[in-house]
């Protein structure tokens, strides 16, 4: 029996994506090898990358005067890359602070230039997504940085800002999760491993006009024109985990598109986030309503003996992965893509017998 896995990432993957992964593992494409075996030069890894590229643009609406890059390194090598090529000198790069990641993104960006923090929710520990903001003296803007989903915190962007600078963001967490309109931004980056598949690739959309601003002077392997010049293959890429990339993005296809999925996300987080409204106080939510998150549900228990109760009672019925990070303490459910909505409706009855028994 396969558990019912709410880990934060690397995290689940369709089930149906790995038995079709496990089937072609020795013999892709009667190739008589494994695609893990296959040169990144060659014409069957060629189409897959390829397949990879056209599926993404497909999903997401993603318009030609953008490029599709795989790169690795995680979202952590972007935090650094993308003001290595886009803080330039005399220029500021803006970020709205809601989590962690916000904050490891300014860190790296400070190396490189001028930083101003537009907003923030730390006081409150990141219960929200700012809003009390205003982009109206950012005119000495780089760019504008958010990060979409906050996995520790539990919350997400619902709408996100019109600015008149390039906004990026970090959508590492909920990319495919919901429809998005791209072209709001100049570029997106987001690592595999939450709901893209497996960990090993990171997923870049530019706007090739922002992307023609990009300071030359930075090392070849770290210039996103190197990238884009050489289809992703400027070095050999992390072929296995792009292959396995595009199965995950033909799932996706098969289940209607990214509008049906967020259809079933609402449905999935619906049903948590029910057990935790209705059940007078016991259990509470981290993220305000105005902000919750459809992929990471945090929430608390009302002391520690009781939490590791319910994480001890919760494994003993195969639901893996419900701790919540120590800067937040109590649950957390992520309900990526992958993850079955009968897995979510399980755990929300088990949260609600749980509650009935130990109130």
């Amino acid at each position: 029996m396969r558990a019912y896995n709410f880990n934060a990432g690397p995290a689940a993957i369709p089930l149906p994506v790995l038995e079709r992964a496990q089937k072609e593992l020795v013999n892709f494409n009667n190739t008589g090898m494994s695609v893990m075996e296959l040169s990144h030069r060659s014409k069957d890894y060629e189409e897959v990358h390829n397949r990879a590229n056209s599926l993404l643009r497909e999903l997401l609406g993603i318009p030609e005067n953008y490029e599709v890059l795989f790169l690795q390194g995680g979202a952590s090598l972007q935090f650094s890359m993308i003001p290595m090529n886009f803080l330039q000198e005399n220029k500021t790069a803006h970020f709205i602070m809601s989590g962690a990641w916000s904050e490891k993104a300014l860190k790296e960006a400070k190396m490189f230039g001028e930083t101003r923090i537009l907003a923030s929710s730390k006081e409150e520990n990141y219960t929200h997504i700012p809003k009390n903001y205003s982009l109206a003296d950012t005119e000495d803007g780089a760019y504008l940085h958010i990060t979409s989903n906050n996995t520790i915190y539990g919350t997400q962007w619902n709408e996100y800002p019109t600015s008149s600078i390039p906004l990026i963001a970090d959508m590492s967490s909920d990319i495919l999760c919901k429809e998005i309109d791209v072209e709001k931004f100049s570029l997106i980056y987001a690592g595999a491993q939450k709901n893209l598949g497996p960990s090993g690739v990171t997923v870049v959309i530019a706007k090739k006009e922002f992307l023609e601003t990009a300071n030359e002077n930075v090392p070849t392997i770290l210039n996103y024109s190197t990238h884009v010049k050489n289809n992703s293959l400027y070095n050999t890429p992390p072929t296995f985990a792009i292959y396995m990339l595009s199965l995950v993005l033909e799932w996706v296809k098969e289940q209607g598109g990214v509008k049906n999925v967020q259809k079933i996300n609402e449905e999935k987080a619906g049903a948590i986030y029910s057990a935790i409204d209705n059940s007078d106080g016991f259990y509470k939510a981290h993220a305000s309503d105005d902000s919750r998150s459809l992929m990471n549900i945090t929430f608390t228990l009302p002391n520690e003996e009781l939490t590791k109760k319910f994480l001890q009672e919760a494994k003993e019925r195969n639901f893996i992965g419900l701790a919540g990070h120590r800067s937040v303490g109590g649950c957390r459910a992520s309900t990526y893509n992958a993850v079955p909505k009968e897995a979510c409706e399980a755990l929300a009855s088990f949260m609600n017998e749980f509650r009935d028994n130990n109130k």
